[in-house]
Order: structure tokens, then C-alpha cells, then sequence
């Protein structure tokens, strides 16, 4: 793939795609973003509009119900949506990087079959049951069990802040759990868990302070038991294999954070233009013009950042610093945008029913899920060399 650095330089059937999604998220988003948001209610409809469109199996082969495109793909419509209602694109995001991708990259032939078509058409989600409780950022602080019994596998423990995991259509929860030791160290494996399934709570929703209108639930597991065949790769390798789906989804959350930034940009421009004071429109102070163009360039530089990881990627070269070096800088422009979109939107920056509130409020998990940001540094620091 080409290292692209502006959209008006991508392929048509990028192009097509980013006008599509643009289009989708304005028309059918943005009107219903507020209500979501206030009533802390999932957009089920706004969810079956994205599976009609084919954007759950955007990054996928056609032979498992996917649309045949890539992973660059997804990041394109993720950065569209994330303009106008972030719920919406963490979403998309969850459901194809955390739900359906360790199926696709680690699944066998039959484990495809069974969960690929349901995933990448949008009928069903998927979840990614890493982080626990007392683990946050240190995901190989596992406790969570699973032991052979009668060809079963039986897990104990719990799961926190895991998306797409409590929803009507919510089918599977793809989970790390301790199998055992392995030369003195934990054995981590990756375990796929239907649901429902006898022993696994749902526990009630998260009082989130953004995001509200994505479903995050923590799971507990009591003497669940599935099939031994539900292993997920290699036993032991389920830990390495959820870093690689970190790797990925750094990016895909890059784009987001990307739209984010692009969408506070947006607003306050357009609000800039309407809004006088002193006698004139506040785009003809020259701190509010001034303020505007960091944004854009924040937004210009997260875009560059996440296109250049996503072409790595593509092109099967390494891109673990590349993808922390996106999601750290995306997510900053995020949070520094909708903090300046805020503050030139004055009082009505602070009322709910604007985007850039809801903005403000989402963007702060931006720097905090999928590695916080002290996390990407460190990553960042050992790719050097450090």
C-alpha cells in the first residue's frame, strides 16, 4: 500500500467509502447521537444501518461474509463516524478489531465457520475479555482460570470494562485465562465463550462519564464450562495473541481519535463563523483563529500518524511503534481539541445537546483504553532501543 498522507490522494474506492460513511454518519448518526447519549441507551438502529452498509466485514475476505477490503479500510470509517458520536464508532471498532479479528487471525477452519458470517455481517457482536480488575494496564496479571475437565474447559473470574458485552445482540466473549504454568510463569490462553452460557453474569452497565451510549459491562464467570475445542490458537499463546490484536487496534483507534479531533475542528468553525461578539463574528479574533488552526494542525498530524501505521501494517512490515506512536499522538489531539472547541464554544460548550460537550467528555478514554498513554511511551521508548 501507498504511504497516502492526504485523503484527496486515495484510491476512488477509498474515496467512495470515506463519502459513504460521511454521509451515513450525518444523515443517521448525528440525529439520534444526543438522545443515546442522554438516555444512555445502545443505538440498536444506528447498529443495524452499519451491518446493512457492510462496515462490520469491511477488513474481511468475501468467503467468511466480509466485504474484501483491509484493515486501512475500517480506520477510514471509523474516523468519519468518530466525528460526529464516538459511541457509535467504538462500536464498529469493538465488534471488528476485539470481537471478530481473533477469530479471523487465530480461529480454526471450523471456528470461522461457526462465528466469522455471524460477526462480519453485523447480526451478532463479539467482545475481548482482557482486562480484569486488578490488572489494568498490566493485562498478563491474569487471574482468571480455566481447567480441563472432561474435554471442558471450566473458568472462574471476572472481566472488566468490556465492550459490546451486554447488548441483545451480543453472541461471544473471546477471554484470557490462566491454563496453567509454563517454565515457572503463568500459561495464558485465549478461550472463546458463547453467550449466554450457564455461569457467565453480565453484570448491570458502567455509569460512564463518556461513551454513554456504548454498552461496557463487567463479566463474571462461575464455573463456566465450553467445549475444549473453544481454545482460541495455540494453548499458552492466548497472551502474545491478544497483544498482536492490541497492536492492530492502536490504529483503528488512532482514526478515531482522529475524527474526533477532525470533528471538534469542524464545530468550531462552524460555530466560530456564526457566533458574534463585539460587533463582529469570533473567527475575526485572531486567538480564536489562531486556536482553530492548532486544531487543525493536531488533527492533520493524528491523520498522517494513523495512515502511516495502517500502511505498515498492510504491507506486512513492523508496526508496533508506528501504531503507539498514532494512538498516543490521535488521542492527545483528541482530548486538546474537544478542550479547545469547548472553550471557543463558550457556555454552550458545556450543554450536552452540543457535540463538542459530548466530545469533551468521550475523548478522555481515548487516552486511557487500549494502552494508556503511559503505556504507548513505554512502548514507544523500547522500539528505540530504550
Amino acid at each position: 500500500m501507498t504511504h497516502f498522507i492526504a485523503t484527496e490522494t486515495l484510491p476512488d474506492e477509498y474515496q467512495q467509502l470515506v463519502k459513504t460513511v460521511r454521509d451515513f454518519a450525518h444523515s443517521v448518526v448525528a440525529p439520534v447521537a444526543a438522545r443515546h447519549d442522554a438516555e444512555h441507551s445502545f443505538p440498536y438502529e444506528v447498529v443495524a444501518g452499519m451491518a446493512e452498509m457492510g462496515l462490520f466485514g469491511l477488513p474481511f475476505p468475501e468467503e467468511w461474509g466480509g466485504m474484501g477490503g483491509d484493515y486501512f479500510a475500517l480506520c477510514l470509517a471509523l474516523e468519519e463516524l468518530g466525528k460526529v458520536d464516538q459511541s457509535v464508532a467504538i462500536t464498529l471498532e469493538a465488534g471488528v478489531s476485539l470481537g471478530a479479528m481473533p477469530v479471523y487471525r487465530f480461529g480454526t477452519e471450523a471456528q470461522k465457520r461457526e462465528w466469522l458470517p455471524q460477526l462480519t455481517s453485523g447480526r451478532a457482536l463479539g467482545a475481548f475479555g482482557l482486562t480484569e480488575p486488578g490488572g489494568g494496564s498490566d493485562a498478563g496479571a491474569t487471574r482468571t482460570t480455566a481447567r480441563l475437565d472432561d474435554g471442558h474447559w471450566v473458568i472462574n473470574g471476572s472481566k472488566q470494562f468490556i465492550t459490546n458485552s451486554g447488548t441483545d445482540i451480543t453472541k461471544l466473549v473471546t477471554i484470557t485465562a490462566v491454563t496453567g504454568e509454563l517454565d515457572g510463569k503463568k500459561e495464558i490462553s485465549s478461550i472463546l465463550v458463547p453467550v449466554p452460557t450457564p455461569g457467565l453474569t453480565v453484570e448491570p452497565a458502567y455509569d460512564k462519564v463518556g461513551w454513554r451510549a456504548s454498552d461496557t459491562h463487567p463479566l463474571t464467570f462461575t464455573d463456566v464450562r465450553v467445549p475444549e475445542r473453544n481454545l482460541l490458537g495455540e494453548r499458552g499463546r492466548g497472551y502474545a495473541n491478544f497483544l498482536r490484536i492490541l497492536d492492530e487496534g492502536r490504529i483503528a483507534i488512532a482514526a478515531l481519535s482522529t475524527g474526533a479531533a477532525q470533528g471538534c475542528v469542524d464545530e468550531s468553525v462552524k460555530y466560530a463563523r456564526q457566533r458574534e461578539a463585539f460587533g463582529r463574528p469570533i473567527a475575526r479574533h485572531q486567538h480564536i483563529e489562531f486556536t482553530i488552526a492548532r486544531m487543525e494542525a493536531r488533527a492533520h498530524t493524528a491523520r498522517t500518524a494513523y495512515y502511516d501505521a495502517a500502511a505498515l501494517m498492510l504491507a506486512g512490515k513492523p508496526f508496533k511503534k508506528q501504531a503507539a506512536i498514532a494512538k498516543l499522538v490521535a488521542s492527545e489531539a483528541a482530548m486538546d481539541n474537544a478542550r479547545d472547541a469547548t472553550q471557543i464554544h463558550g457556555g454552550y460548550g458545556f450543554v450536552n445537546e452540543f457535540p463538542v460537550a459530548r466530545h469533551y467528555r468521550d475523548s478522555k478514554i481515548l487516552e486511557i483504553g487500549e494502552g494508556t498513554s503511559e503505556v504507548q511511551l513505554m512502548l514507544i521508548a523500547r522500539e528505540v532501543g530504550l
